[in-house]
């Protein structure tokens, strides 16, 4: 795909990292990679965050500069936290639009996720379009039961002021946020239009070094409505409903204690 022939490859899982015979360092990614390379390419234009140049793709390779290793550090941290407050500004054109060139057919980890723009308010595009599919889905896996289904949908939830549409990571998990010497990178995006919460509330529900450092950049450089912190498991329901249709186990239970 680049012209280059590959000298030493080594598998992390998913990807290969393989070196070039002109010394680069590249991650290879296949399957079906439309979404991601568009994402990728979408979160680079805010030219906030860093994320790994697009180096090629097709329908079913994906080839990124390879992300230099390094460890978390509070300046780090805060660099973070202004450099996310910069890309949700960049905006979205709708809640649910995918990116420019992405196709509306995407994914988060291996469960499927579509992005139909949404001309409504976001809490009603976010139950209906990444509450709804994944309660199927997961009640189907056998990590929910229908009891616990007809408690997330009688569910009232206050969503706070209303806020317009972010450019999300969207996956922001923190297995998806690389140290590096220069500081935070993202990878692995499932990028769409969204509540800028909704990242937020993904750093935190796996844990992050110095996540209160990142947090709090962020509020400074972009001040979070009130009442932010009481709206994170509304936020984290989604990525809890995702990981119970994909892993089932105790993420189901998560999901509705979530609710609570």
């Amino acid at each position: 795909m680049l012209g280059r022939t590959v000298v030493s490859t080594r598998s992390l899982g998913p990807v290969d990292r393989c070196t070039l015979d002109d010394g680069r360092e590249v991650v290879v990614k296949r399957g079906d990679v439309a979404a991601e390379a568009a994402g990728l390419r979408w979160l680079a234009a805010a030219r906030a965050v860093r994320v790994p140049e697009v180096l090629g793709a097709d329908d079913t390779t994906l080839v990124t500069a390879a992300v230099p290793s390094g460890s978390a550090s509070h300046e780090a941290a805060e660099e973070f936290g202004r450099s996310l407050a910069a890309l949700h500004a960049a905006g979205a054109p709708a809640f649910g639009s995918p990116p420019p060139d992405g196709p509306a057919d995407a994914w988060i980890g291996d469960a499927p996720m579509r992005n139909d723009p949404h001309d409504g308010s976001w809490l009603d595009w976010y139950l209906a379009d990444r509450v709804q599919p994944y309660l199927r889905s997961a009640v189907d896996r056998g990590a929910l039961s229908q009891d616990d289904v007809a408690r997330i949908e009688s569910a009232s939830f206050d969503p706070g002021p209303d806020e317009p549409p972010a450019r999300l990571h969207g996956d922001l998990w923190s297995g998806n946020v690389l140290w590096s010497p220069d500081g935070a990178w993202v990878i692995d995006p499932a990028a769409h239009g969204g509540h800028r919460e909704t990242d937020l509330a993904m750093l935190a529900l796996f844990g992050l070094p110095h996540l209160e450092t990142v947090l709090a950049a962020y509020d400074e450089a972009a001040p979070l409505a009130d009442g932010w912190r009481d709206r994170v498991g509304l936020h984290q329901l989604f990525p809890l409903l995702v990981h119970a249709t994909l892993f089932g186990g105790g993420y189901g239970d998560a999901a509705v204690a979530a609710v609570r």
